[in-house]
């Protein structure tokens, strides 16, 4: 029995397998995008590559791969200006923006889920305090840190849902 069919590439009976890995792979880059030590945009991305190498490249269009490439960029694009913005607009330094962003690392591993929310907030009043700012002052920069960190990943999650849509309605 000849192992490819008729179609290229591809390999007889892959199909349902390649699609149900990349949902779920999708849903692992979705839940990822809350999880800052996880490149959630690379997963999904990944995830539609890995099912186009699985199905001899036949289901995705090019415009579907343009799209993807977009998002991606779009994706990094509101990640960083969303924290700059929030952090700017309430007055963090950049002490603040750091301090966040060690605290949302430490925060993967210091009571988590919690600590993901919690300590990027408290890394962002600590960075404030260290560079000489008073504790209201740091507390306002320190908020304003976190608005644009929770703003940044609403907007990466509402991106990463459009990459998996993208990819769901050419395979399904």
């Amino acid at each position: 029995m000849n192992p490819f069919s008729s179609v290229g590439a591809r390999l007889v009976g892959v199909n349902p397998l390649a699609d149900w890995l990349f949902v779920v792979l999708w849903l692992v880059g979705l839940l990822g995008t809350f999880v800052p030590i996880l490149p959630a945009t690379l997963i999904i991305l990944g995830a539609a590559l890995l099912h186009e190498l699985l199905v001899g490249f036949s289901e995705l269009s090019r415009g579907a791969w343009i799209g993807l490439v977009g998002l991606t960029a779009l994706v990094f694009l509101v990640d960083n200006l969303a924290g700059l913005v929030g952090a700017r607009r309430y007055g963090a330094s950049r002490g603040g923006v750091w301090g966040a962003f060690v605290g949302g690392l430490l925060g993967i591993f210091i009571v988590p889920p919690l600590g993901l929310f919690a300590m990027p907030f408290v890394g962002a009043w600590v960075g404030e305090v260290v560079t000489g700012r008073s504790a209201s002052a740091a507390l306002n920069a320190a908020w304003g840190t976190v608005v644009g960190m929770f703003a940044g990943m609403l907007g990466k999650f509402l991106i990463h849902l459009a990459m998996g849509i993208l990819v769901l309605r050419a395979i399904f």
